[in-house]
């Protein structure tokens, strides 16, 4: 029979194609009135410790051994994300937040395929919503981290003020997300994405990138897949979004090769900033393939997809910084660190910088270990990373 999806979190209606059984509807918490239903899907919980459950049959766990010692869980393709998560960390509240979140990317995929954008308005084809796409994917993740009950601290790009979430401060997170990077061109259908970033405590200032204990992206295009790292588990891990409405583990990166793929952001740069231009001359030069979207998140995630590349945003005395240590360039760094790669803001790495104000901005390269050295000695004659092994954070 035909059945429909209520998105749990957010009363939203979304048609599914049809069951040959409906689905059992489940019992939320207290602070829900929705209910859930996909097709095939045995569900437990949609804000709390389960989502759904897989079968069995998708989940294969095998024991690696390192240094002929101790032993690590190696996730293997085909399983669920709550599958996933269990392995990849102990802590019950990051994996419930990190689930709840992954709610609301499946959400806003959801609207931002249906949303009906004019000017700087997008009005979902329901007419159900009357806000700028990028402002709803904001509510909606502000609700997500609410309904988690383990965030303390939640800000945005958006609303760049701390936002109390009602979680703990011992055993809580506090998280910073761009709702929608891209949001200036959904309208010309080109891939756009949420990233968010995730730390202990209750402080989103005074802290560094590498204090992350999760970061991940939500990416909304021909596919919708949610890319994410565990701060002390290897690799970064891509899940795709099934018509059944749930995550399926698809691609784990732990190297990112060398390979002539550059995307060079802010390359008005060039004008007055005469290192830039001779490493994007260079690029060119030596007949890199050009792979730039003007969105940073399908721009960042193609190195971690493709396995090579690099990515470049640099500033001039008249091009300043755009992009939001805290918000953009942190998260972003621990993914692509995690998936073997590495990052720079000319003098190290991303992930060593403190964030002093909620509002810093800095320039930033991402990608392989010999492409940021490049960067790093054409733009200031000197690299870190020069005598430093594969595989060790300099």
């Amino acid at each position: 029979m035909e059945t429909s999806v209520t998105c749990y979190s957010h009363g939203i209606l979304l048609p599914r194609v049809s069951s040959q059984r409906s689905s059992s509807l489940v019992s939320p918490p207290s602070s829900f009135s929705a209910s859930s239903s996909f097709k095939g899907l045995k569900s437990s919980s949609i804000f709390g410790d389960s989502l759904r459950v897989a079968p069995r049959s998708q989940l294969k766990a095998t024991k690696a051994k390192s240094n002929g010692a101790s032993s690590v869980t190696k996730c293997e393709i085909g399983q669920s994300l709550e599958e996933f998560l269990t392995q990849a960390t102990q802590d019950k509240g990051l994996r419930t937040l990190l689930m709840c979140m992954g709610e609301a990317l499946r959400t806003i995929a959801f609207k931002v395929r249906t949303a009906s954008c004019g000017g700087t308005a997008c009005v979902n084809s329901f007419g159900d919503e009357q806000l700028a796409v990028d402002m709803l994917a904001d509510k909606l993740l502000f609700e997500a981290l609410q309904y988690s009950h383990v965030c303390k601290y939640a800000c945005s790009e958006e609303v760049p003020e701390l936002q109390d979430m009602g979680g703990p401060v011992e055993g809580g997170f506090s998280v910073a997300f761009d709702p929608l990077d891209g949001s200036s061109i959904v309208d010309t259908n080109f891939t756009v994405g949420t990233i968010f970033g995730v730390w202990p405590g209750d402080k989103l200032t005074g802290v560094t990138g590498g204090d992350q204990v999760a970061a991940a992206m939500g990416i909304y295009g021909p596919r919708t897949t949610y890319v994410l790292a565990v701060k002390g588990f290897p690799g970064t891990h891509e899940f795709l979004l099934l018509d059944e409405g749930k995550w399926q583990h698809v691609k784990e990166t732990t190297e990112i090769n060398e390979g002539k793929m550059f995307s060079p952001g802010n390359l008005r740069a060039t004008f007055d900033n005469s290192e830039y231009s001779k490493l994007v001359d260079y690029y060119v030069k030596e007949k890199y393939t050009l792979r730039y979207t003007g969105g940073m998140v399908p721009d960042v995630n193609q190195i971690i997809v493709k396995e090579k590349g690099i990515f470049t945003n640099v500033t001039s005395p008249t091009a300043k910084a755009k992009l939001r240590l805290l918000f953009e360039v942190a998260p972003l760094g621990l993914l692509i660190e995690n998936a073997g790669g590495f990052s720079s803001d000319g003098h190290k790495s991303v992930l060593d910088k403190t964030i002093i104000n909620l509002d810093d901005r800095t320039q930033v390269a991402y990608g392989s270990k010999n492409e940021i050295i490049r960067f790093e000695e054409t733009l200031y004659g000197t690299s870190r990373l020069k005598n430093v092994p594969i595989g060790v954070t300099a």
